[in-house]
């Protein structure tokens, strides 16, 4: 396995603070070379995609694991000897209607042999039969909807936990450890939320008192604010991105359901500082997510001194996974498997530790380590709170 490098040389960390920034979709976001420097087992030009939302309303998400993965493709590069890879991004804006263009315009690039992401289910959905197609592997820091595993596509990996793991341990969360007995469970009508929210809901049983549907982008919830004060609820679950996630916990609290009467819990996409942004720092105080992804300041190695040097700040939701998804496909072009059916086989036989876990995936795609965890804002930060027992 290629080892963890530790850019600790303050020009190293300079020259990569200043090619991370105005990253956002449509040019190369490599700061190496694309030409090869290990003779005929390095083709000129080998790249590999970040597949997600750079911009666009969550664009947050995606830059956190595009970071991720341009480090890794960053510190692999700066090896000596090392095949010169470089970094593409396929820019989807989290919109599974812009995926399928982004698929073909990756599939259609023959430089490009492998693919960090889709990096959101909805997309996932529509871009991974096109990947599976044409042979190119795909490994998701962050897609989470568990049918995206029984779809047959043998080039389709993700690094985290599905949801058939995040929903029962959120229910449990909810019911056990905060000991929540009537639970409203909203939902933003997408493939993850929806899909997310579903299996709270199983799980929930009884506890679930009242369900209710939104639409992303949507800004008004009222209707469901006064829905939720009518219920009796002392608990909400929102299936869902941070954008709307924030705006419905400022709307409940600016019409008075304090935390003290309505605990406000999300998912992994709304973690990020967009639901303080939306929220307010005071309405966001006390909220909850989940999410089973590993607190990045417990990445192993030198990855959080490394990713802060690089961009001036602590790596933030998914760019340990980001990173991790990365290193595989680097490891196996450092292996001298450079082709797309290689590079495949490379990563299903993958058995080595990353920063978040030990890699290492199942026949369907899935990772043989999962774990999920509680998050709480507190000070206006989103701090890891427990890991919820399985």
């Amino acid at each position: 396995m290629r080892s963890i490098v530790k850019l600790a040389a303050p020009a190293a960390a300079a020259a990569l603070l200043l090619a991370a920034c105005g990253t956002t979709g449509g040019d190369d976001t490599s700061s190496g070379s694309a030409s090869g420097s290990s003779g005929g087992d390095c083709p000129d030009g080998i790249s590999i995609g970040f597949f997600g939302a750079l911009t666009g309303p969550n664009a947050n998400l995606g830059v956190n694991i595009n970071n991720g993965v341009k480090l890794a493709v960053d510190q692999h590069n700066a090896e000596s000897g090392a095949c010169q890879v470089t970094l593409k991004p396929f820019d989807s804006q989290g919109d599974q209607n812009q995926a399928q263009g982004q698929a073909q315009q990756a599939v259609g690039d023959s430089e490009v042999v492998g693919i960090v992401g889709p990096a959101f289910s909805g997309e996932s959905k529509v871009a991974d039969p096109i990947l599976a197609e044409a042979g190119l592997v795909g490994i998701s820091p962050s897609a989470t909807n568990p049918a995206l595993a029984d779809n047959g596509w043998k080039t389709f990996f993700r690094v985290l936990g599905n949801d058939a793991t995040q929903g029962p341990a959120a229910a449990k969360f909810i019911t056990g450890t905060l000991g929540k007995q009537k639970v409203y469970v909203v939902d933003d009508s997408s493939e993850y939320g929806k899909g997310l929210a579903d299996i709270v809901r199983e799980d929930l049983g009884s506890a679930d008192v009242k369900d209710n549907t939104v639409q992303t982008g949507q800004t008004d919830f009222s209707a469901v604010v006064a829905d939720i004060r009518a219920s009796g609820a002392d608990a909400v679950f929102f299936g869902g991105y941070y954008s709307e996630a924030g705006l419905l916990l400022k709307q409940m609290r600016d019409a008075g359901l304090s935390d003290d009467q309505v605990t406000f819990v999300s998912d992994d996409g709304a973690k990020d500082e967009g639901l303080i942004t939306a929220a307010g720092a005071q309405a966001a105080e006390g909220a909850y997510v989940t999410c089973p992804c590993l607190p990045p300041d417990q990445a192993e190695g030198s990855f959080v001194e490394d990713y802060t040097a690089a961009y001036g700040t602590a790596p933030a939701t998914y760019s340990a996974e980001g990173y991790d998804a990365a290193t595989i496909l680097l490891d196996g072009i450092a292996d001298g498997k450079t082709t797309r059916e290689d590079l495949l086989s490379y990563v299903a036989s993958y058995d080595e530790p990353g920063v978040t876990k030990q890699l290492k995936f199942d026949d369907k795609g899935e990772p043989s380590s999962v774990s999920v965890w509680s998050y709480r804002v507190e000070g206006g930060e989103i701090v890891a709170d427990q890991e919820i027992d399985s």
